[in-house]
């Protein structure tokens, strides 16, 4: 990563002299578009990204990695393959920009010509054969439970218009002082029997939450139930909560766990230190894998 990241820097400073070298055809990349896989249908459930940045190669030679929407000089003319690949910020960290495992590159020849401008919109959509655990809120039955020994609320099903983005409903924990912490999982009856040897594995959520919310994963095997908490969801600020999207990797988990049988998501939320209430607000949980 720092290799690419230097070579980033490199390429915005010498871009800038490029026309002293030779006059640069341009590309413009516009924001990525997801699209449904009609090979898997409604098992991938609603169709939500944050795709904000794309490795891009031009003729198979890496160009850089980019925040979409970009401008790019590429020093070629003629008949060009450009292949843009949807990536993320790996748990949420920026710094950690990755090439989604789960997803299609877009892959486009286009006609360079110096001093002028080809814009593509990149699309993407899930591969074949992707598998998927998916909690949206839906049905009447949620697939968490509460742990009845430690956690004061409950995460129950909301419908607030204001709130509401994807189907019908999603999921609230209100946390505050009388309910100031939330420990649940998944049930008994939804295990997750995960690839190990190194796979890819991911915990997708949509969130709008004024409350801090620890993911994790508790590992099952014959000998052991064992707690690995992961990535911490923080609060926003409630005068300017949005809609957000986290891609929570779970490969070393797994892979590190190789005597599990199975595996329950866990979600921890405690009520802040100030003491002030906030909302836990979650939709679209999905585990992701092949």
């Amino acid at each position: 990563m720092k290799i690419a990241i230097l070579f980033i820097s490199l390429f915005f400073a010498l871009s800038g002299c490029v026309k002293g070298i030779t006059d640069p055809s341009w590309i413009e990349i516009t924001e990525w578009e997801m699209l449904p896989n009609s090979n898997i249908g409604s098992l991938e459930g609603e169709i939500t990204h944050n795709f904000t940045d794309a490795w891009v190669y031009a003729d198979g030679q890496l160009v850089g990695v980019f925040e979409l929407p970009v401008r790019l000089p590429i020093l070629k003319e003629g008949t060009t393959e450009i292949k843009i690949f949807p990536t993320i910020l790996n748990n949420g960290i920026a710094a950690t920009k990755k090439v989604y495992p789960f997803v299609q590159a877009y892959d486009i020849t286009v006609t360079l010509v110096k001093n002028q401008t080809v814009v593509i919109n990149p699309t993407t959509k899930h591969y074949d054969g992707v598998q998927f655990w998916i909690e949206d809120f839906e049905d009447t039955s949620i697939k968490f439970e509460s742990d009845p020994g430690v956690s004061l609320a409950t995460l129950v099903q909301a419908n607030d218009p204001a709130i509401l983005k994807y189907g019908s409903y999603y999921g609230l924990i209100a946390i505050n002082s009388i309910d100031s912490i939330y420990a649940g999982y998944t049930l008994e009856t939804e295990p997750l029997v995960l690839p190990k040897k190194g796979k890819e594995v991911y915990l997708e959520i949509d969130y709008r939450s004024t409350n801090d919310l620890i993911t994790g994963l508790i590992e099952h095997s014959p000998t052991i139930i064992k707690y690995h908490p992961n990535v911490q969801i923080n609060a926003q600020d409630p005068s300017s909560a949005v809609w957000k999207k986290i891609y929570i990797d779970l490969k070393d988990i797994v892979s590190g766990t190789p005597l599990a049988e199975y595996y329950k998501i866990s979600l921890i939320s405690r009520l802040k230190d100030s003491g002030v209430s906030g909302d836990v607000i979650i939709d679209n949980v999905k585990v992701v894998h092949n």
